[in-house]
């Protein structure tokens, strides 16, 4: 399926996206190809399949919670700009 550049011209103004005339054609061929690509694969035979959202299967990689010691306070607030009573200090964000 071939676009024309007014249909280019169209789906630019639906992205909102501003295009010269030299990406107009640029845009053109490319999004022709996508679609013709679109077409092909159209036309392969999917009624003996189940439907999925995934082609594969996911799985979360999650380690183990471990507890370790903590830094000590002095090492935490080493390169702080500001601190107060073993505390980071930092501007107020609320009025």
């Amino acid at each position: 399926m071939q676009l024309t550049d007014e249909e280019v011209r169209h789906i630019a103004l639906l992205a909102r996206l501003g295009i010269s005339d030299a990406e107009v054609e640029k845009f053109r061929n490319q999004l022709s190809s996508i679609l013709e690509n679109m077409d092909i694969l159209q036309q392969v035979d999917t009624s003996g399949l189940e439907p999925t959202s995934q082609s594969v299967a996911l799985e979360n990689i999650y380690r183990e919670d471990e507890t370790g010691p903590s830094l000590p306070v002095t090492e935490v607030l080493s390169n702080a700009p500001a601190q107060e009573d073993n505390s980071l200090k930092v501007n107020a964000v609320l009025e």
